[in-house]
């Protein structure tokens, strides 16, 4: 079937559906709702047997919805609408949600329910759980619609104002700041990390802090540090840990409040966007090796169950600066001197890595010079990995991967990926020919061809298709909560397999081998030759890219590859 899918970005939910219905065998297309690109032309170019919403932020034109079927995937259960349906639930404490998918008419979430599933809402972040059991259920919502939908029989559950296909219309409106902000002398720590779970990654919370006016983005409980509500206590990792009426939370990025007329602002860590405003504080080193403070938060943990390792890290918006990258190549290291015959790499659920941190790139005074150190820094950690040779390693990738983040999964001997995880294996979108020892580890992994492809085509992969592809060794079939204990459960078997002692002696051989025929080192000089040049290169595409992308500004278009991407 001929799909369109209609959205105001290519997001992780619009690049799931994208993926997983071109699994299914459709042909599926993309346009972008703009404001100076009209989308009922783009729908008559296209002629969709069907439209199909994942994230839209504006009306469909009623000439759209009138000739054709238009599918809008709303973030709530049956009977809910408005704005910020995910905000809301979490700010309520909800512990169950679910996700609808309905028709376009006039009335925004008005329209007749093709399809609904519930799912659980786990006390993590919004943006978190969008990816995780909200898309879960957003895509088996999607197939189930798109199967009625073919099928030519199926009659949609109307909706009146007094129910919803059985259900209470209950209409919300946005979610302002006046309701998310934080009264740090009333509020206790549970109230303050809702609070802010219900705002990452957008809008962030409203705060005061130090003179300034900022978004607070991203909150975990602090379980021994105390204070006067709302006074700083300390630093770690690039966060900054802020007393509340009963405790403290950590807050790992902020986003100065826009001045009227002034630039666009973007995330950064917490301790570097306020910079000298900072006062002299205890700063505690992120625990690695052992892992003793499991009451506290921090962004790499290693943890040890027999035989198997566990390192896992958990970096906002899966991107990982010079220094995330530093300290996760140290922990790596640290792990390795274990005695473990196998290491499990990632996160326990949403991303895996995203590669380098192109905010704080942005921010540096020489963005040029802060992208050759990450780049290195990260192919530092990525070498790590490729010349490990005394336990097999696995990367455990619960969420999303992309770029630099792809390849270092990569590195490892397995690649085990969350049925719902979806991986974008290119660099070309930044204007980047890439590096990571890509030119080594996808060749060998895909073939040259299909590796030369996936790079040209820079389309999102599906796990399913990771498998099939060869970018995967092993699809878990679990909800986002399950990841951790089905990894575990699947590390601890391969441990104990006698195969696995054999795997171990023979990497030494075959990494001797290789190095014999083309050493890892003129993988990295070549790429990093490409990636130099780019990075010295002023009118480089890759600068004004990489300005859009870290400050959002929407594309004047929808990219040509996937307007008209190729044929599934």
């Amino acid at each position: 079937m001929q799909i369109l899918l209609v959205a105001s970005a290519f997001n992780s939910l619009t690049q799931r559906v994208h993926a997983e219905l071109r699994d299914r065998g459709h042909n599926v297309a993309v346009e972008l709702a703009l404001p100076d690109r009209s989308l009922t032309d783009a729908v008559r170019r296209h002629a969709p047997q069907l439209v199909v919403a994942p994230m839209l932020k504006t009306a469909i034109p009623e000439e759209v919805w009138a000739a054709h079927t238009c599918l809008i995937v709303h973030p709530g259960p049956l009977g809910d609408r408005g704005p910020s349906s995910l905000d809301w639930a979490i700010h309520e404490g909800a512990e169950r949600w679910g996700v609808t998918v309905l028709q376009a008419t006039a009335e925004m979430d008005a329209g007749d329910v093709w399809a609904s599933v519930p799912c659980r809402m786990p006390p993590v972040a919004k943006s978190d759980l969008y990816r995780g059991e909200v898309a879960d259920a957003a895509l088996t919502a999607v197939h189930l619609a798109v199967e009625r939908f073919a099928g030519g029989t199926h009659v949609p559950a109307a909706q009146d104002e007094t129910g919803a296909a059985g259900a209470p219309v209950r209409v919300r409106p946005y979610l302002d700041q006046s309701v998310r902000r934080i009264d740090w002398a009333a509020d206790s720590t549970a109230a303050v990390v809702r609070k802010l779970r219900a705002a990452d990654s957008q809008p962030g919370v409203l705060d005061v802090l130090l003179g300034g006016e900022w978004y607070l983005h991203g909150g975990h409980p602090e379980s021994v540090l105390r204070g006067r509500p709302g006074e700083l206590l300390a630093t770690r990792a690039g966060a900054i840990c802020r007393a509340t009426t009963d405790g403290a939370v950590w807050i790992p990025e902020l986003r100065p409040r826009r001045l009227p007329g002034g630039p666009p602002t973007f995330k950064l860590p917490a301790v570097r966007a306020l910079g000298d405003r900072l006062p002299p504080l205890p700063d505690f080193p992120p625990p690695v090796l052992p892992d003793a403070h499991e009451g506290t938060w921090t962004d790499i943990r290693y943890r040890e169950d027999g035989g198997v390792g566990f390192l896992t890290f958990s970096f906002p918006g899966g991107a990982m600066n010079t220094e995330q990258c530093r300290r996760l190549q140290h922990a790596y290291r640290e792990a390795c001197t274990r005695p473990t015959s196998v290491l499990v790499l990632g996160g326990e659920r949403d991303f895996f890595s995203n590669g380098i941190h192109l905010g704080v790139i942005e921010a540096a005074a020489d963005p040029a010079a802060e992208s050759w150190a990450n780049i290195n820094a990260i192919d530092d950690l990525v070498e790590a990995v490729l010349t490990t040779t005394d336990r097999l390693v696995v990367a455990a990738v619960a969420g999303n991967a992309a770029a630099g983040g792809a390849m270092l999964a990569l590195a490892a001997d397995e690649v085990w990926c969350r049925n719902g995880s979806v991986l974008n294996p290119h660099y070309r979108l930044m204007g980047l020919y890439g590096s990571e020892y890509w030119t080594c580890t996808l060749p060998r992994r895909v073939g040259p061809a299909l590796a030369e492809r996936l790079m040209r085509e820079a389309l999102p992969v599906s796990a399913a298709s990771a498998l099939s592809l060869g970018l995967a060794d092993r699809v878990i079939d679990c909800g986002p909560g399950d990841f951790a204990r089905e990894t575990a459960a699947l590390a601890a078997r391969l441990a104990a397999l006698p195969a696995t002692a054999s795997r171990i002696a023979a990497k030494k051989a075959e990494l001797e081998r290789r190095e014999a025929t083309t050493p890892l080192a003129a993988f990295r000089e070549r790429e990093l030759a490409r990636m130099r040049r780019t990075f010295d290169d002023p009118d480089a595409p890759y600068h004004a890219l990489r300005r859009a992308f870290v400050h959002k500004r929407r594309p004047r278009r929808t990219p040509p590859h996937l307007v008209s991407p190729p044929v599934a």
